[in-house]
This record gives C-alpha cells, sequence and structure tokens, in this order.
C-alpha cells in the first residue's frame, strides 16, 4: 500500500521555535530509547540526545523547515548552504509518523530546493541505525569518516566530542552531478 508522502517544507516562523526544538528533542530521545532503553548515556545535556543549545545555534546559522503533511507538522529540518556544498545540520521526523516516507519526501524537497549544491554533508551518531539506513540506502549517501576517540571530528573541540558521543559519528557525503 502506498503512503501519502505529500510534505511541504515551510520556513521556521519565530512562534514555532520552541515546539521545534522540543519536537526535534522528542524524535532524538526516542530514537536512543529504541536502540539503549533506560540504560542510555548518550545524552548531552538535561537528558537530551540533542542539547538546546546545539539546536539553537543550528538554527541560528542555517535555515529551518518545518515538515508539514496536511497542515500538520509532522517533522523540521535545518541546512546550511554555502555555494555549492550544503550540510544537513538536522532533520527529524516524529516518531508517530515514521516509516511512512515523509523524511525522504523532505529531502527530496530540499536537493529541489538547493539545485546549486554539488556536495551535501551530514553527520549521525553511531548507534542511530534507522539514520544510516535512511542516509545510505534511501537518500544516496555515503560514509566518509567514523569520528571517534582515535579521529576526533575538527570541528568540535575535544571535550565536547568525548562528552557527546564518545563511541563515535558518521560522517556522510552525497555527491550531485
Amino acid at each position: 500500500m502506498m503512503q501519502n508522502t505529500e510534505i511541504t517544507l515551510v520556513p521556521l516562523q519565530a512562534e514555532d521555535k520552541e515546539k521545534f526544538i522540543r519536537d526535534n528533542q522528542d524524535a532524538f530521545n526516542y530514537g536512543a530509547m529504541e536502540e539503549f532503553g533506560l540504560r542510555d548515556n548518550h545524552f548531552e545535556e538535561d537528558g537530551e540526545i540533542i542539547s538546546r543549545d546545539t539546536i539553537e545555534k543550528s538554527i541560528a546559522e542555517g535555515t529551518a523547515y518545518r515538515i508539514m503533511q496536511e497542515s500538520q507538522p509532522v517533522g523540521g529540518l535545518i541546512v546550511k548552504v554555502d555555494g555549492s556544498h550544503g550540510e544537513l545540520e538536522i532533520l527529524f521526523v516524529s516518531p508517530n509518523a515514521h516509516s511512512k516516507g515523509i523524511g525522504y519526501a523532505a529531502w527530496c524537497a530540499v536537493e529541489k530546493m538547493y539545485p546549486e549544491v554539488k556536495l551535501w554533508e551530514t553527520v549521525t551518531p553511531y548507534f542511530e541505525k534507522r539514520n544510516i539506513h535512511f542516509y545510505v540506502n534511501r537518500c544516496g549517501f555515503h560514509i566518509v569518516e567514523f569520528f571517534n576517540a582515535h579521529h576526533p571530528d575538527p570541528k568540535d573541540d575535544e571535550e565536547e566530542h568525548d562528552e557527546q558521543f564518545p563511541e563515535g559519528m558518521f560522517r556522510f557525503e552525497k555527491r550531485l552531478p
């Protein structure tokens, strides 16, 4: 059976910022709880996989969109574009909307909105199997690097990396013609 994956990307409005942050945190926490249950120790701050500071910094430095389906928010994303280079900072789909093609539809919409981008990059924690599958098998990204204690992300300071995801983060690239 085909799912209705008609979505729109709507620029984040100031009045929706708090809900966007909370929805983002809920989606990431859901993934961690699915993987680790209550034994999770991968939280950044205040019991959150992704901190408010991280999300706010991404919003401030990039362009945030709400993923809407039938006028209801079902997720969100943040991109940062500089000429032909783009970074997918954050992409999340509300857990109650998983496995309906929404994330993929949103990614396709991003590629159409930014046709000048020829290289997209993103990262995801090593334990987010669902994300890894999504980026590699659905969206056509390739794993190009694995950041860990022996190979830290040069963009992070050492202390931040070790505290947030000491076991590692995958970095992905997607090159477009």
